[in-house]
């Protein structure tokens, strides 16, 4: 249950009480903007803005105006002991059990005896820093109301008539002044008048701040103390910090209680801050900090601060279908018309670029990576605690980061991985009995790897392993060698450690197989009619396996290091069990035919090796590919994709599949199925790995560069696809800026289905291999001098 400090005042809020709208109103002029003929109704209406640590939702009201508020570390608990020490002395029966075909006795005893500590819900959760809400006087109605956010400023906006009078607010969260800015302004001189206000819940101690400021400080806990009466002694969590500043121009200001009244104001300012202790700093005083540098600043600045910032990430890649033009009509009538079947190329191109606008906006170094909903979520109790699951989500978050050339929003990631390592090594060690590192399938930001739960979903030890992969993936994007000797190795090494001691032979076989492990929350029902989760080689445990082992070796070659361990590689590489096809051509998910009692299940983990891995191509193992297919075409005849990401999963796959109609059908499926009125992904509920996935597929149509080249030298090459997956729809467009591996960056127009040109781009010197409509060329680019290719260059 959400519980907020007002509820009725958000109900409120939303019905905004007896005001009407009257009269239509055209769209912005700019392209790439959400906008709305109405206020939000509630919170999936709402428009996101962020600048990677502090994010509000903007409801857009005229009687009232709701921002609610999250900063990104606000966070119960603590850390705590999770694992079960000496489990691994259930390992050796349980591997026995499994190899015997006797899978709920073996499920049976490692949940009893091997399972971690799974602490109740709530206790360590992220959660909303509150609410800020502004009161206006009462208005019955108004007219040419417009609700947009802008996503080449990252601005957020509300426009009205009231009368002869226009009223306008403009927010935006600054990174580089650690600010949420909302700018109130009237074309009619003294048009300004408003309460703000600022609330968490009956626990936060407000203090007024002379006359034109509030802070409010507390300490996050779990749900079930929200009522709590006592001392709060027994309370976990973060102590927290958020607070106001307004800055009026003309009129008069002054402070009651949590609310600043302004009345006949020109314009004014309300500024932002909110920290925590998370890092080891003082709340209130880095809040009262950030609040006073940014009051010194006018408006223009930091406007001009915050776009300056942004736009250095947002612009540098435009996606185009067809002839560029503002969407005529509002996001919601676009979406609605997509449920009936008219998916608009202005609403595929918003919906690209807002995928990128949320990962700019959610994602920023120094900060925590963008968790289940980014760092956007309602109140005290979100979904599955708003945190990290690590067998998938969290990567699928971070799959545009380099092909969008949004490298440095890919860098929280790395260091939270880096940070699991200490707590990881004590949950291989103790429970494993193995080398190196470990992660469950949730993680959260205390940072324990623990195996926690039950079977069915949370004994799979590969989050470590995964996230891993994504070391060498930032590296393949931009060639970093200190990146990788320094960091990405370091961490790709020690999560293979824990998969070389993890490995054990087969009895039967003699090869290497991993387990007791599950095909991420699938379940199985064998020929004697045992449900069960747990096997002995899954299949997508096996591609993690290859995945990594194999940049571990490219890596160690690069760096010219480590070579017994390479070796060690090298040789578990030999004798690991091999994917199976089974006898109806389906790619296998365990290493028996199993009945499967949900056949469209939401994970499609044993086409791992398809996408985001690199295993299965269509040139290479094209018996691979054929099963790929028949068991995508399985899944999604039986109800599959019926889940945001998982949809989005599905468009990378036909992607890589070179079928551009079938990732556009799915496309289409995920806007007019899982996408919520403010394009949020719709799980449901709204969990953000689907914006995320949505976008990187949109970009796996046009370009693909993860197949690698042979060659002598160390140093990797990748066969770049030109429109490998353009579909008949999107039979004109232009995109600048992709990014391909190796460093390269890659332009394209094209007009009437064919590729007219492309242009290639390198800060070093590359020997390119380009591939389109199946003609491959050697192309060579030169630093700083773009090399332009033709399609007749193709023939």
């Amino acid at each position: 249950m959400t519980r907020r400090a007002n509820p009725d005042a958000r109900a409120s809020a939303i019905t905004e009480s007896a005001c009407s709208v009257e009269g239509d109103i055209t769209g912005p002029a700019q392209a790439l903007t959400l906008w709305y003929r109405q206020p939000a109704a509630e919170w999936v209406e709402a428009l996101p803005i962020g600048n990677g640590a502090l994010g509000a939702m903007v409801y857009g009201g005229v009687n009232r105006e709701w921002l609610q508020l999250n900063e990104e570390s606000l966070w119960t608990g603590r850390p705590i002991v999770r694992d079960r020490e000496g489990a691994f002395d259930a390992l050796g029966e349980a591997r026995r059990l499994l190899f015997a075909g006797k899978y709920a006795e073996a499920e049976a005893l490692i949940e009893e005896r091997f399972m971690g500590r799974r602490i109740e819900r709530g206790s360590h959760t992220y959660q909303t820093l509150g609410d800020l809400e502004l009161c206006f006087p009462e208005r019955t109605a108004v007219s040419e109301y417009r609700r947009e956010l802008d996503l080449d400023r990252a601005v957020a906006a509300v426009r009205y008539s009231d009368g002869e009078a226009v009223h306008t607010r403009e927010a935006f969260a600054s990174a580089p002044d650690h600010v949420l800015v909302l700018r109130l302004s009237c074309d009619h001189p003294g048009g300004v008048t408003f309460d703000a206000s600022l609330t968490r819940c009956p626990s936060a101690a407000v203090t007024p701040v002379g006359d034109n400021g509030v802070l409010i400080t507390g300490q996050a806990h779990a749900i079930e103390e929200l009522q709590d009466e006592g001392d709060g002694s027994a309370r976990e969590g973060v102590c927290y910090a958020s607070g106001i500043r307004v800055v009026a121009h003309g009129g008069s200001v002054r402070c009651e209680g949590n609310c600043v009244r302004v009345v006949g104001a020109d314009s004014a300012e309300i500024l932002l801050a909110a920290a925590t202790d998370f890092q080891g700093q003082d709340p209130a005083s880095t809040c009262a900090d950030r609040l006073r540098t940014a009051s010194a600043r006018p408006f223009a600045d930091l406007l001009a601060r915050h776009v300056e910032d942004y736009q250095r990430l947002f612009r540098r890649v435009s996606f185009e279908l067809g002839t560029p033009a503002p969407a005529a009509l509002p996001t919601d009538e676009l979406l609605a018309r997509a449920e009936e079947g008219e998916c608009t190329s202005a609403l595929l191109s918003l919906y690209f670029q807002f995928g990128r606008y949320l990962l700019i906006s959610s994602s920023r170094p120094g900060g925590l990576p963008a968790n289940l909903q980014g760092i956007w979520a309602d109140g005290f109790d979100p979904p599955w605690n708003a945190d990290y699951h690590t067998n998938i989500n969290l990567q699928m978050n971070y799959w545009p980061a380099e092909v969008c050339a949004l490298t440095e929003c890919h860098e929280p990631l790395f260091t939270f991985v880096d940070a699991l390592r200490p707590r990881g090594r004590e949950t291989a060690r103790d429970v494993f009995d193995c080398r190196g590192f470990v992660v469950g399938h949730t993680t959260d930001v205390w940072l324990h790897g623990s195996i926690i739960g039950k079977p069915a979903y949370g004994m799979w030890p590969y989050g470590a392993a995964w996230c891993a992969c994504h070391f060498w993936e930032h590296f393949s994007f931009g060639g970093d060698r200190d990146f990788l000797e320094t960091l990405g190795y370091p961490v790709m090494r020690e999560a293979a450690e824990f998969l070389l001691d993890f490995l054990v032979e087969h009895p039967a076989t003699g090869q290497l197989v991993s387990g007791p492990s599950t095909s991420p929350e699938n379940r199985f029902r064998t020929a004697d009619g045992q449900v069960a989760h747990l096997t002995m080689g899954p299949t997508m445990d096996h591609q993690i396996i290859r995945d990594l082992f194999g940049h571990c070796i490219k890596a160690s070659q690069l760096l010219g290091t480590d070579s017994s361990f390479r070796a060690e590689l090298e040789e578990a590489l030999e004798r690991l069990a091999p994917p199976r096809i089974g006898s109806d051509g389906r790619l296998m998910e365990w290493p028996e035919e199993f009945e499967e009692p949900e056949p469209g299940h939401r994970h499609i983990s044993h086409l791992y090796g398809l996408h985001p891995g690199a295993q299965i191509t269509p040139e290479r193992t094209p018996h691979l590919v054929e099963a790929a297919q028949r068991t995508l075409d399985y899944r999604l005849a039986n109800g599959g994709g019926h889940t945001g990401w998982s949809r989005a999963w599905i468009v990378n796959i036909f992607a890589r599949l070179h079928d551009g109609e079938r990732a556009l059908e799915n496309l289409q499926a995920l806007l007019a199925q899982s996408t919520l009125p403010n394009l949020f992904d719709n799980h449901p509920p709204f969990q953000i790995d689907g914006n995320f996935g949505g976008s990187a597929g949109m970009v796996e149509m046009l370009l693909q560069s993860h197949e690698l080249l042979s060659g002598q030298s160390p140093e990797p090459r990748y066969l770049v696809r030109l429109l490998p997956a353009l579909p008949g729809a999107w039979s004109e467009g232009r995109v600048t800026g992709l990014r391909a591996r190796g460093g390269l960056e890659v332009s394209m127009d094209w007009n009437e289905g064919r590729l007219e040109k492309a242009t290639f781009s390198s800060a070093k010197y590359m020997d390119v291999s380009v591939q389109y409509r199946g003609v491959r060329r050697e192309l060579t680019v030169e630093p700083g001098i773009p090399m332009v290719a033709s399609g007749d260059d193709f023939r």
